[in-house]
């Protein structure tokens, strides 16, 4: 299946300690989710600091040296998205618009669920409780799931446009945020559970997310009964 772990804390000591988690560790996985501070990477980042990030961390890089990370087959999606972001913070604009993470964020009694999904088929889900999952391996299922859930989000991209502002706080108890991390910025859409999940544009992807988190976590349970 390879790797898949279900854990409830990190074995690292991170720097981040803000969050909507009691665990400092899982904030930290929360935050690095979004990759809008590379700061928080490279404070979290062990020596001896190797490519690519020797570039992204670099005080001095420039837009081709993040290009050829961006164009590299075999970048994972949030470190692609970490060098769009470093691009246009020197004012570049990216070439082409590519999504590079979905995140969908449910403001629960109990808590803040939350599932990230990239296009490599790796995932993260954030129970309310504070237990972490991440999915490192590739099947037919979450290999279907993901392409469905990306096919979704990407018509919702396109048919608005990236925030503009730093990014706001989780959302509060029931709401529901989906979150795109596209190259040329961060876009988001939020409302209510019971609305959301009824839109017609949301909708689709938003059911195809709780599909697939449903799938991680009975596979979770499957490697915790062995």
């Amino acid at each position: 299946m390879g790797l898949f772990n279900l854990f409830n804390k990190s074995p690292e000591q991170p720097k981040m300690q803000s969050g909507p988690y009691k665990d400092p560790p899982i904030n930290l996985v929360y935050n690095l989710l979004f990759c809008d501070n590379i700061e928080l990477y490279k404070a979290n980042t062990k020596p001896p600091i190797s490519y690519p990030y020797d570039i992204l961390y670099a005080d001095i890089s420039s837009v081709s040296d993040l290009q050829k990370i961006i164009d590299d087959p075999d970048s994972d999606p949030r470190v692609k998205m970490l060098a769009y972001n470093k691009q246009m913070s020197f004012g570049h604009k990216p070439n082409k618009k590519e999504l590079l993470g979905v995140i969908v964020e449910v403001g629960l009694n109990e808590g803040l669920d939350v599932l990230a999904s990239f296009p490599n088929g790796t995932a993260r889900y954030i129970n309310y409780t504070g237990k972490l999952l991440i999915w490192e391996a590739s099947d037919a299922t979450t290999d279907q799931l993901t392409a469905d859930l990306f096919s979704y989000s990407n018509e919702i991209v396109k048919k608005i446009g990236p925030w503009d502002k730093p990014r706001r706080p989780c959302p509060t108890t029931g709401n529901v945020r989906i979150t795109f991390l596209v190259s040329d910025g961060l876009y988001f859409g939020e409302g209510g559970v019971n609305v959301l999940f009824k839109d017609p544009m949301a909708a689709p992807a938003l059911s195809t997310a709780t599909q697939l988190m449903q799938y991680l976590t009975e596979k979770a349970l499957e490697a915790e009964r062995k």
